[in-house]
């Protein structure tokens, strides 16, 4: 997972706006499958993979469990959401540019 680019893969993308609430893994799964209309769909070991490096970044946090839980939750961290946020605004300068390029193309 090689975030050096600035440009998030869309799996991490949906499981940070996942944690934009608390969720455990399954919901994480879940969630991102949803937001995606079925295009992301993750893996038990790529959302764990994905997890652990968002956990070293500081982008996403555990949140205390109950004592006879092996349920983890996480939720997102300042710093995720405000990659979250630079994400969201690569993303909205490709759309910009496409619709540009490609309109002029059309007159």
């Amino acid at each position: 997972m090689n975030f050096a680019n600035g440009a998030l893969t869309e799996a991490v993308y949906y499981i940070l706006l996942s944690l934009l609430e608390a969720r455990h893994g399954y919901g994480i799964m879940q969630n991102a499958e949803e937001l995606s209309h079925g295009r992301v769909k993750l893996a038990a070991g790529t959302l764990y993979g994905a997890i652990n490096t968002l956990l070293e970044k500081g982008w996403i946090t555990a949140l205390p469990g109950a004592k006879n839980s092996r349920k983890k939750e996480y939720i997102i961290t300042d710093a995720g959401r405000q990659t979250l946020l630079r994400e969201l605004a690569r993303l909205e300068e490709l759309v910009n540019n496409g619709k540009a390029l490609l309109k002029e193309e059309s007159l």
